[in-house]
């Protein structure tokens, strides 16, 4: 489906019906991504309605010259909820700087969002972040390079746990999005990635935080620090983990959604 959301045409697929849940996806990829790993998750929960949007800038959403900065982002998506949801609650899912404006959407108009649950978020402060280490491979562990090594370096640099299986994930849902992404917006947009009323206001609503022990993007630092300071936040630090966690521990991520999906459903 075509949504206008202001100054964009947002490219959108969905599933189910009942209350909205939005997925954002993380930057470079499109909503193929999210919808692998989370649909798994959220499909065989009776009475929601999954919504997968191509962000700015990737997939069959393009972005005009006039978004220059994660604001514009942030505003794009709150007009996209406005449309998609008709003016109903929604829960909303972010995966890596999908979380980013997540959290922005959230922190902005928290009466609309339900519950939120972010990803491997992508977030002001980022610390502590580790190396990129290999712990699972078809020889055991390893380093990008060395021999044995499958995929190409954007896997081997992505994924922490390197078998077959997560070679196929990363060709079926990550690699083919590539080919559409406007580098050009992103790198304007990515230029002004930091928002303007920084340091969000905690949302008060079911939260969920899960991060990578092993993510060598964004580490899980930050994101430890975040829930802590939201006052109805779950927290997850997974281990054998990177920023490829949703493929990568694909049941915890479901165990750890349902959760959240209990608490949002108690809070409503």
């Amino acid at each position: 489906m075509e949504i206008r959301a202001g100054r964009v045409v947002v490219h959108a697929v969905e599933h189910g019906a009942g209350r909205p849940v939005l997925v954002l996806h993380g930057a470079g990829v499109d909503h193929r991504e999210a919808e692998a790993c989370f649909e798994p998750a959220l499909a065989h929960v009776a009475g929601l309605r999954r919504i997968y949007p191509d962000l700015p800038g990737m997939g069959r959403t393009a972005a005009p010259a006039a978004l220059r900065s994660a604001d514009d982002v942030v505003e794009t998506l709150l007009r996209f909820a406005d449309e998609v949801t008709g003016g109903t609650a929604y829960l909303l899912v972010g995966h890596s700087a999908g979380a980013h404006f997540a959290r922005a959407m959230a922190a902005r108009s928290p009466q609309r969002v339900a519950g939120l649950a972010l990803v491997c978020p992508l977030l002001p402060g980022v610390r502590e972040v580790p190396a990129h280490r290999v712990v699972v491979g078809p020889e055991g562990a390893r380093e990008p390079g060395e021999s044995g090594a499958i995929g190409d370096d954007v896997f081997r640099s992505y994924f922490v746990i390197q078998t077959p299986e997560m070679l196929e994930r990363h060709r079926r849902y990550v690699e083919p999005a590539a080919a559409l992404v406007d580098r050009a917006a992103l790198e304007r947009i990515g230029e002004r990635w930091a928002l303007a009323d920084e340091p969000l206001p905690a949302y008060p609503g079911p939260t969920a935080v899960v991060a990578g022990r092993l993510d060598a993007t964004v580490g899980h630092a930050a994101a430890v620090d975040l829930a802590l300071r939201y006052p109805h936040a779950s927290l997850a630090v997974v281990d054998d983990a990177g920023h490829a966690l949703p493929h990568e521990q694909p049941e915890l991520l479901r165990a750890l959604l349902a959760e959240w999906l209990t608490r949002v459903e108690r809070a409503l």
